[in-house]
């Protein structure tokens, strides 16, 4: 086998369909959508080329300036949340429940398998203030408060966003997290713990040093996920109220689909592949720095 890779030939065709298959499926829409970006109109009444206009209009809409600043701020809560909430799940089956933790990662995981519409629905109930009042509102006026509307004030429909999306994710995380912490070797952990380290100690000396090349890849699946966040949000509030909770990706899809301008749709969608990337590879070079230091 290690002849056969050797050969330059024998490589090159075991290659070729798979970059072919990328190239058609992956590189071939970038370049075209870039070469959109360029251009003003759709497939209906045609392009024209207008040069950097697209770009110049991206940083002088306030719309759309709104909606990079709501994604940043949404992608950096929820990642640090949802990594968070999954390490601590992922050292408490590891330190705690141990071989009995099968059913609890179980139940944790069940609701990455929900549909998201259906998890949307659920949470506008619990949160609804009218025509009906949900089990939160409810709660609170019970206990002496007022209603509140919660989906109809930007800063709460954020945070309720967030909530939904944490309680979804974190399963996933947990598992991702746990996979990566049951391969730190057992007798590095009992030499730790002859040599006086326990609790925090053992966490932060032992099992976050040697767990971080698995953090380092939750880390960038998080963020890249939740830069490009679409479902959750369109099915929860669908940017409202107003455009409180607007992100990049359902701003690129009405400004493509529903007003027809694929030249601008397009730059949206670019900027937040340039977001992606930069934010990537300052993750990674950052990690890895530390872990080669």
């Amino acid at each position: 086998m290690e002849k056969l890779f050797r050969n330059r030939m024998a490589t090159a065709v075991m290659l070729t369909p798979a970059l072919a298959v990328y190239t058609f499926v992956m590189v071939i829409p970038i370049m075209w959508s870039v070469t959109y970006t360029f251009q003003s109109g759709n497939a209906i009444s045609g392009f024209e080329f207008v040069g950097f206009s697209n770009w110049i209009e991206f940083f002088q809409d306030d719309t759309a300036i709104d909606a990079l600043l709501f994604t940043l701020r949404y992608a950096v809560v929820m990642t640090v949340l949802q990594v968070a909430a999954g390490y601590g799940l992922a050292l408490f089956y590891i330190f705690f429940l141990q071989n009995k933790s099968s059913l609890v990662r179980t139940t944790i995981f069940f609701p990455v398998i929900l549909p998201t519409v259906a998890v949307a629905l659920m949470f506008s109930r619990m949160f609804e203030a009218a025509p009906t009042e949900g089990p939160v509102n409810t709660i609170l006026q019970w206990l002496g408060g007022d209603l509140t509307d919660f989906l109809g004030t930007p800063t709460t429909a954020f945070w309720i966003v967030i909530a939904m999306d944490v309680w979804r994710s974190m399963g996933f995380y947990a598992v991702l997290l746990y996979a990566g912490l049951v391969e730190i070797p057992q007798d590095v952990m009992e030499s730790a713990r002859i040599d006086g380290a326990s609790g925090w100690k053992l966490v932060r000396r032992i099992v976050v040093p040697l767990s971080l090349p698995v953090l380092l890849s939750a880390l960038i699946f998080s963020i890249n996920g939740t830069l490009k966040v679409f479902d959750s949000i369109v099915a929860l509030t669908n940017g409202g109220p107003g455009t409180a909770t607007t992100p990049l990706t359902l701003y690129m899809f009405r400004t493509s689909f529903a007003y027809g301008e694929y030249g601008y749709g397009s730059t949206v969608a670019f900027v937040l592949t340039i977001l992606c990337l930069i934010v990537t590879v300052f993750i990674f070079r950052s990690l890895r720095r530390d872990v080669t230091e």
